[in-house]
């Protein structure tokens, strides 16, 4: 299987629900444990810091599923 074919079943709607729960799980948490004081008053929301913390997981939840589909393919 070709990179193209690994790309395109990484991102086929199974893989991609996976990494979007992924991605509102660890994005949430982080959220609260980085900008938990936000909740409190005590400061301002960090709009570009809440959406970096849900990209991140989402983009590494993709990355591993690309590449334990690349591996498998090798072997």
């Amino acid at each position: 299987m070709n990179r193209g074919q690994v790309l395109r079943r990484t991102f086929t709607f199974p893989v991609l629900k996976r990494s979007i729960w992924v991605a509102v799980l660890v994005g949430t948490l982080l959220n609260l444990i980085n900008q938990g004081d936000v909740l409190t008053g005590a400061h301002d929301l960090v709009v570009w810091k809440l959406l970096l913390t849900y990209c991140v997981p989402f983009f590494v939840a993709s990355y591993g599923s690309y590449s334990a589909l690349s591996s498998l393919e090798r072997h």
